[in-house]
């Protein structure tokens, strides 16, 4: 070893050792970079990599021989001869190929021969480029130096390639390319130090000959071929890994699979398992992803991705043939579907539950009880079906606002779960209705008990006496298969139930009762009918006309709306009004019969007074007074040509609010009448509390004044009552000749009643001329009275 030290201290020039060194490891890191991407392709484009790594290999092993001879200084001139310089040269290029194709392709142990063949093939190189030289000295080698120099030369280009095989990144590329360029500098410099040179005067010289300056223009051109070849492999794993950031920056996960085994995987995809990639290499991709077959190449397939931490993670395939490091790859595209699923089950929770409460809705209700009529039949048992519908609810809703009509359903949603059953189905249908499927087969009671949780339940927690947000609750029942077979048919009857106990007097549960119910049904059947009553034009408004008891000229018209009823023909307000009232389609009716009365007087040719009859129902909206002068200044009427006409139910049931709404409207100018005086409660307490302009005799008591004389002193105190007040009185329901000559006598200002005129869709008024006279029907020959101006 101190010979070899001592011969590149005092023999080379050491700035050309380090150039050779350099160049050999130029060549070798190209080589190890070449022969990696030669690992990566088919067969067929591996042996064109093997070859290019075995030009990088061989050229970088002969620039650095011949570099470290021209670093050599012997006490001479050497020349070189041209044939075997480049017979060197082939050899270094051909044995290096011999010896990578045996490491590369053998078996587990190959690496052994290889580095053999590598080793003989830096020897052979190495004394044909000795005996290359042409110089009067004769070369004498130590044969245990050339043995020695071949063993260490085997020993390490072993090395360098079994750290090729089992290492892995930037150490597999460093190591084995540093051990290469060891095991060539090894075995030229151990070489070197043994040889000894013999002056031979005599000796001829061959006449084709390379000058050492000749030889360095072709090492450097060599080299020069060198670096290129490593500028080109190292562009080259640039470039793969410049794809690999692409590969890498995408927000799906990649797999690459050869021969049905992992090769490679994106970040994306190592981040969304939690595997790392060393983990993966080689390994069955139906050991993360189930349910993988073949048939993923060719279309989409969702399935689950197990991660690391035994979770499963949605997953969408999609496989695609490719070209991947020169082999016939298949690349799968891993996309997560988590937030996807997330979203479908959100939008399929919302399509089939109430948003508000959360419960099913009905949707879901329709579907949920067509499978429990399907069980209930198979296995013979009984269901119960209940339609729920709060008390005051709307009320609340528009006294209080909607929040608090929210936190109600809320409130009443929270109390319905909790006592109900953990099989049953508690759903919102709309508004303010809920159903329950109660599926337990011990059918009536089970229903009945669980009716009385509900109304247990709910008084307990909303006082309606204290509390004026509190709401009731009223309870339908229809048992399967007693009172239906079908979904429709026990919802029809559990809604028709739920009817019957609002009618009774609501905050109560009733059965279905097809005897009971029968009522029910035909109160519900014209709710329906009036719902859609003025959308298909079935109602109409009429006109009676009040006349003045002195002059007997019509002073103004009552405006009454009439029902046609398909199938039924005319039916008279005393069948539909009190319905209208209790379902609350009274206020769009009487909505609808005000602007209707409004306009048709607006072109009458003389300003008469219009009378229009306000509900109850209606003088509880918080709103009216601002709808009637909305509908006044839409139709261009004066207000003191309206007469609102309200009744003593009125006051009965909010009498505070109705009395601010009554003195709104006073003040916007309306008329105020009190129909029907007489016959409800705290009639004198009214008159006081509101300024009326006029009250009107019900027609119970005109009907009695011919036969008996209660009638007529009531009538004469009533009429006694407002003349007193100062209010004008007028006469409702005057039939006959002596009824009508009896209230005048007591002091009636003014008459209305079929003597005169029975109701009529087109107003006499409005056919007649200003100067006209009108005919009063009923009078006999004083019929012909002049109209008021």
């Amino acid at each position: 070893m101190f010979s070899v030290v001592t011969c590149i201290r005092e023999n080379h020039d050491w700035r050309l050792i380090v150039a050779a060194v350099t160049v050999c490891l130029i060549g070798n890191l190209a080589s190890m970079l070449l022969l990696f991407r030669a690992q990566e392709c088919d067969p067929g484009q591996q042996r064109h990599w093997i070859m290019a790594s075995a030009f990088a290999c061989g050229v970088g092993i002969w620039a650095t021989h011949f570099i470290a001879m021209l670093a050599y200084d012997g006490g001479f001139t050497i020349t070189y001869g041209l044939g075997l310089t480049t017979l060197s040269v082939i050899m270094a290029i051909c044995v290096s190929w011999l010896a990578i194709l045996v490491s590369v392709e053998g078996s587990e142990y190959s690496f052994v021969p290889g580095g053999i063949l590598m080793a003989l093939g830096i020897g052979s190189m190495h004394l044909t480029g000795m005996r290359a030289i042409e110089a009067k000295v004769d070369i004498v080698y130590d044969l245990s130096a050339t043995l020695i120099a071949l063993f260490i030369g085997a020993t390490l280009a072993s090395m360098a390639f079994i750290s090729f095989k089992r290492l892995k990144g930037t150490k597999r590329l460093l190591v084995s390319a540093i051990a290469m360029v060891l095991a060539i500098a090894a075995m030229h410099f151990i070489s070197m130090s043994s040889i000894t040179l013999i002056p031979e005067p005599g000796r001829n010289v061959t006449a084709t000959v390379l000058e050492p300056k000749a030889l360095a223009a072709i090492i450097m051109a060599a080299s020069t071929a060198l670096i290129l070849v490593a500028l080109g492999a190292v562009f080259l794993e640039s470039h793969l890994t410049d794809l690999r950031g692409l590969a890498n920056a995408s927000m799906d996960g990649l797999l690459v699979l050869r021969e049905g085994k992992i090769i490679d995987a994106n970040e994306r995809f190592q981040e969304l398992s939690g595997w790392q990639l060393a983990e993966l290499l080689g390994g069955d991709p139906t050991s993360v992803l189930m349910s993988l077959d073949d048939s993923t190449t060719a279309s989409r397939e969702e399935t689950l991705l197990t991660t690391k931490d035994d979770n499963e993670i949605p997953v969408e395939i999609l496989s695609r043939r490719m070209v991947y490091r020169g082999r016939n790859c298949d690349v799968l595209v891993i996309r997560d579907l988590t937030e996807r699923k997330r979203a479908e089950e959100m939008i399929e929770h919302l399509a089939q539950h109430d948003v508000l409460t959360g419960l099913p809705n009905r949707s879901l209700f329709d579907t949920r009880i067509r499978h429990a009529l399907q069980l209930a039949e198979r296995k013979g048992t009984q269901i119960a079906v209940f339609c729920l519908d709060l008390d005051r609810f709307k009320a609340v809703n528009d006294i209080f606002g909607h929040a608090e009509g929210d936190r109600i359903l809320c409130k009443v949603s929270t109390i319905l779960r909790r006592v109900a059953g953990d099989g049953d189905t508690v759903a919102r249908l709309g508004g303010d209705e809920f159903a329950i499927i109660q599926t337990s087969s011990q059918q009536p009671e089970a229903a009945r008990k669980l009716a009385g949780l509900i109304l247990d339940g709910l008084a307990a927690e909303m006082d309606i006496a204290r509390d004026p947000t509190a709401v009731g609750i009223s309870v339908g029942i229809a048992v399967y298969p007693t009172d239906g077979h079908t979904a429709e048919e026990l919802s029809d009857n559990a809604d028709t139930a739920l009817y019957r106990a609002k009618y009774a007097g609501r905050g109560k549960a009733c059965f279905f009762d097809a005897e009971m119910d029968e009522a029910v049904r035909a109160r519900r059947q014209i709710e329906a009918e009036l719902r859609h009553a003025i959308r298909r034009n079935h109602v109409s408004v009429s006109y009676q006309p009040i006349l003045d008891s002195r002059t007997g000229s019509i002073t103004g018209y009552e405006a009454l709306m009439r029902w046609n009823r398909p199938g039924h023909g005319m039916s008279e307000p005393d069948v539909f009004i009190a319905i209208a009232e209790e379902s609350g389609v009274i206020v769009e009716l009487g909505e609808w019969v005000l602007r209707k009365a409004c306009t048709e007087a607006v072109r009458w040719p003389q300003p008469l007074s219009i009378a229009v009859n306000i509900s109850p129902v209606q003088l509880l909206l918080p709103n009216l007074c601002d709808r009637i002068a909305a509908i006044l200044e839409e139709t261009g009427l004066a207000p003191q040509r309206l007469e609102l006409e309200i009744t003593e139910a009125a006051f009965v049931r909010d009498r505070s609010n109705v009395i601010a709404t009554l003195m709104r409207l006073h003040g916007l100018g309306v008329r105020i009448v009190m129909d029907d005086f007489g016959t409800g409660f705290s009639s004198l307490s009214n008159l006081r509390a509101l300024p009326f302009h006029k009250i009107k005799v019900d027609r119970s008591f005109t009907g009695l004044l011919e036969l008996d004389a209660t009638a007529r002193s009531i009538v004469r105190a009533i009429i006694g009552l407002g003349h007193s007040l100062g209010i004008q009185v007028a006469t409702e329901g005057v039939e006959t000749e002596l009824q009508r000559k009896i209230v005048i006598e007591e002091g009636c200002e003014q008459l209305q009643g079929f003597l005169f005129g029975k109701p009529d869709i087109e107003p006499s008024v409005k056919l007649a001329g200003r100067e006209k006279l009108l005919q009063v029907h009923g009078l006999g020959s004083s019929a012909n009275i002049t109209a008021a101006e």
